[in-house]
């Protein structure tokens, strides 16, 4: 069973934001919210109703409210009670337009909440995507360190104490910028975008072993930080070990599966006197190049292997050369 948001929840947490009000008080707000999308019915009062999806919320405005008027009281008890029967979620009236004695008496008939928002549609829809949108996305929660090198959303990952804290604090005294510390709330904001942020609690805090909690945007100033970032490279740090391969020319790429989305992962080992931070830059200014359809490894492999072509056919001329 997907995600879903109880009708009573979400009033109360964005009723506010929204500008929402409930109008037929006496009908229970017993609805569940399931689905991101947001419906206007305009087909669907002319009565094509083939691709209706009824677990959407309905917005109707000025032009749904112009349209009823120009049909009679029977007409328009026609159109709503089909609309009604259909078990949607609720309608929410927007512009501050107050529904009809009809669209009343039917919606206690089939208990189907209405709504009132001061916003207009466009407005209140924008919002509304927004907010169902990320309420409903898939998330998750990953112990890390998550920055912003260049414009490169990076999640620091590897086990605890292995100095994923301290790599942050150094990149964001580099100029970068901190998006979260120890817990990263990651979610799937549609296709394959994934977004990153932290816990309300710990709000740009670092802890640093033997030091102790820091505050990020006190000690840098507010351009060391960001609210959210786009994630798109997984950068898991991990102790250097003599017999271990690593990737030394980075034509294998290598992914990790979050929330059903392949994020570039990179294995980088690490030991004393390494200069990890400067290293976690090349990876973010990397994947900008591959952003840009750039890929240094492939070039180089093609370089090479038109090398020894070249080295290849020229040894062949020289050996049947007789004179």
């Amino acid at each position: 069973m997907g995600k879903r948001i109880h009708l009573t929840d979400f009033l109360e947490q964005y009723g506010q934001e929204l500008q929402l009000i409930h109008l037929n008080t006496h009908v229970e707000l017993a609805s569940d919210i399931v689905s991101a999308e947001i419906n206007r019915p305009g087909l669907e009062l002319v009565g094509f109703w083939d691709f209706f999806e009824p677990d959407r919320i309905q917005i109707v405005g000025n032009k749904e409210i112009a349209f009823l008027t120009t049909h009679s009281d029977q007409d328009v008890d026609t159109i709503i009670s089909h609309f009604f029967q259909l078990k949607i979620p609720c309608v929410i009236f927007t512009n501050g337009l107050e529904p009809s004695d009809t669209i009343y008496r039917l919606a206690e008939q089939y208990q189907v909440p209405l709504l009132q928002s001061e916003l207009h549609s466009t407005d209140l829809m924008v919002k509304l995507g927004e907010v169902v949108g990320e309420e409903l996305a898939p998330k998750l929660t990953m112990h890390g360190s998550m920055v912003d090198v260049y414009g490169i959303g990076l999640l620091l990952l590897g086990r605890s104490g292995i100095g994923k804290s301290e790599v942050a604090l150094d990149l964001v005294e580099r100029g970068h910028r901190l998006v979260a510390d120890d817990v990263i709330r990651v979610w799937r904001a549609g296709g394959n975008l994934l977004l990153g942020s932290g816990h309300e609690l710990l709000e740009h805090h670092l802890e640093l072993r033997g030091v102790g909690i820091i505050d990020v945007r006190r000690l840098f100033g507010i351009r060391s930080i960001r609210a959210q970032k786009r994630l798109e490279v997984v950068i898991n740090l991990v102790e250097w070990e003599d017999n271990e391969n690593y990737e030394r020319i980075g034509l294998t790429e290598e992914y990790m599966d979050i929330l059903g989305v392949d994020i570039p992962c990179v294995k980088l080992p690490i030991f004393p006197g390494k200069s990890i931070s400067v290293i976690v830059e090349v990876i973010a200014l990397n994947q900008l190049m591959k952003i840009y359809g750039e890929y240094p490894a492939r070039e180089f492999e093609d370089h090479l292997i038109e090398k020894l072509q070249e080295q290849s056919n020229l040894r062949e001329y020289l050996s049947r050369d007789y004179e």
